[in-house]
């Protein structure tokens, strides 16, 4: 498997494109918006996207991704149905920041355990509530790659303090369920550059081991 990063949107939020080396066929996760620079990323890499995913209702994350899915004919899968109340307002949400959003309904939600698979490529879905109660993560252990979306970035965490946002779930999420996929895996954020769950344990001030010690 592959991975690219494409800042979409004015908050430069992280699209990952993943794909099979084998068959070529990927993926996007959280196509939140400049679709003309998305087509650019999937035309430049030579893949053929059979499906979007989302890591949570957001609209910087997935605003555009029901308008994408119906232009490509491709499923939407996730995020968890508990942020099935972010996405209906994704409308109200865009025109209050100056972003286009439309709400969709995803062809397949996602909980804990569940997988996702394109080509020859099967990606676990870890459910990761805190910054928004239905967030989800998709980690793909054979190349210890991890798409944490707005749960953990390089020196910080997810805001809480949006509606059903947890700190102590968020806290709980990174973990609990992120620090056992191992120290060497490396993560894309949802914003600013990559880190790896091992650099994150020793140095970021909200997850660090000696805060837990």
């Amino acid at each position: 498997m592959r991975a690219a990063i494409v800042p979409v949107t004015a908050f430069e939020q992280n699209c990952s494109l993943l794909w099979c080396t084998r068959t070529m066929e990927g993926v996007l996760v959280d196509p939140g918006g400049d679709l003309p620079r998305l087509r650019q990323a999937i035309e430049k890499a030579g893949i053929t996207v059979v499906k979007l995913l989302v890591t949570h209702g957001h609209m910087d994350h997935c605003g555009m991704a029901g308008v994408f899915a119906a232009e490509l004919g491709v499923p939407i899968e996730g995020p968890h149905p508990d942020d099935a109340f972010w996405i209906d307002q994704l409308d109200t949400a865009g025109a209050h920041y100056g972003v286009e959003g439309h709400p969709f309904v995803p062809d397949r939600w996602l909980h804990d355990g569940d997988t996702v698979q394109f080509g020859e490529v099967t990606l676990d879905v870890i459910h990761c509530p805190g910054h928004t109660p239905g967030h989800v993560v998709f980690h793909h252990a054979p190349s210890n790659l991890a798409v944490v979306g707005d749960v953990l970035f390089a020196g910080s965490i997810g805001r809480t303090d949006f509606p059903r946002g947890n700190h102590a779930d968020l806290i709980a999420s990174i973990t609990e369920k992120l620090w056992p996929l191992g120290d060497e895996t490396l993560f894309i954020p949802g914003h600013g550059g990559t880190s790896t769950f091992g650099r994150e344990r020793q140095t970021n001030p909200f997850v660090a081991d000696q805060r837990f010690g």
